[in-house]
């Protein structure tokens, strides 16, 4: 008879313990998208293109995004890669995966991707927003590797020319001074090192992310949001997203793709995200 009772209490807290487990699991982030019925482009007269379509504000979207311009940009273009089909979200016509499985663990993680002139936000292997980017020209090349998000300023004036205003600026690099922020995406990589974003997905970001956290002693105690910068533009060749005409999937990045990028850096993130949550109890 004791040893049943005894064999009872253990298995109620052998649930106990099971649904703790699972109450403390964090939800899997669902999203919903719309995915475009057909995935294909032409390259079209810059010109005629706006003249029929520069009221339609979803479709201009998907046309900074596809040609990596502003709105004050586009029109300086010639030509335009434009998508036959303008009825998905935004994030079907960038190279992201919506998944990846490696970054489960990660609560939070911003991925640059220099030869795509890219950025996808993930959120537990999620992506969660997704857009352009111009990046470092050939003289003053964006820095690759493992950064985090440090300090950020809705406006701040540039280390390379104090007559330039960056807008929802966040650094992720303190000594060099590069950071991604809001400015004018011209269809290239031409900052002078940072990560120039559309204004929309500056805001987006600068909200989204953490900053570093800092002591009285001015003493660095935990790391922001990590960032991976990774890849290279070819600076002789022409610009990657024309042979989407060609192949509609020419720049898409896998899963595995992605994987091999973080995949280096995935302990130090796991380090810093177990010291930012320690100081957040």
């Amino acid at each position: 008879m004791k040893n049943s009772i005894l064999l009872i209490i253990v298995s109620l807290s052998m649930l106990l313990f099971s649904c703790n487990q699972v109450q403390n699991k964090p939800e899997k982030k669902v999203i919903v998208r719309i995915s475009p019925k057909k995935l294909s482009y032409t390259l079209e007269n810059t010109k005629d293109w706006l003249s029929k379509n520069q009221a339609d504000s979803i479709k201009l979207g998907i046309i900074f995004a596809t040609n990596r311009v502003d709105k004050t940009t586009v029109s300086q273009l010639d030509s335009i890669i434009v998508p036959a089909d303008f009825s998905g979200d935004i994030v079907y016509y960038l190279p992201f995966p919506l998944e990846v499985k490696a970054l489960q663990d990660v609560d939070k993680i911003i991925l640059f991707s220099y030869p795509t002139q890219t950025f996808g936000a993930y959120e537990n292997g999620n992506l969660v927003y997704a857009g352009p980017t111009s990046m470092g020209r050939a003289k003053d090349v964006t820095p690759t590797g493992l950064f985090f998000t440090n300090w950020k300023a809705e406006k701040t004036t540039s280390t390379f020319n104090d007559e330039w205003d960056l807008k929802w600026n966040f650094n992720i690099e303190n000594k060099l001074g590069v950071g991604f922020h809001e400015y004018k995406l011209p269809g290239y990589p031409a900052s002078h090192s940072c990560l120039r974003l559309l204004e929309k997905d500056a805001k987006f970001l600068y909200n989204w992310a953490d900053q570093w956290v800092v002591n009285k002693k001015e003493v660095v105690t935990a790391q922001g949001t990590p960032v991976i910068v990774f890849g290279a533009y070819n600076f002789d060749e022409n610009k990657p997203w024309l042979q989407l005409v060609k192949d509609p999937k020419a720049l898409q990045l896998s899963e595995n793709d992605i994987e091999n990028q973080v995949s280096p850096f995935l302990s130090r993130i796991s380090k810093e995200q177990k010291t930012r949550l320690s100081l957040d109890k």
